[in-house]
C-alpha cells in the first residue's frame, strides 16, 4: 500500500537561488525523514542550483512538479532523506566542517 505524503511548500517568491537554499535549508533540518519540500521558485537558476544542491547533500530531487497549469509559477520538489551531508548554515552549498 501506498503513502501519499503531503509536500510542505515553500515559496521562494522572486528571491535568488542562493537565498532559497539558506531557507530550504533550514526547513529541512525541522522536518522528518521522508517528508517532501515543494519549492516554488522563479530564478531561472532554481533548475540547476537545486539539483546540484542535492546532489551534494545527498537529499533527493524529484524534479519538477507536474501538474503545473500555464502562468503558475515554477515548482520543485526535494525529499528529505537520511544520511544527507549538513551544510554551512549561512553558505548551504558549502559542507559543514566537522568539530
Amino acid at each position: 500500500m501506498e503513502i501519499d505524503v503531503v509536500p510542505v511548500v515553500l515559496d521562494g517568491g522572486d528571491r535568488r537561488c542562493v537565498l532559497l537554499l539558506i531557507e530550504l535549508r533550514r526547513l529541512i533540518a525541522t522536518l522528518t525523514l521522508g517528508a517532501v519540500v515543494h519549492l516554488v521558485a522563479t530564478d531561472p537558476a532554481a533548475p540547476l542550483d537545486l539539483p546540484a544542491w542535492c546532489h551534494l547533500t545527498g537529499h533527493r530531487y524529484l524534479g519538477p512538479v507536474a501538474g503545473e497549469r500555464p502562468g503558475e509559477r515554477p515548482t520543485y520538489a526535494v525529499e528529505v532523506v537520511a544520511g544527507a551531508q549538513p551544510t554551512e548554515a549561512g553558505h548551504p552549498w558549502r559542507p559543514a566542517s566537522a568539530g
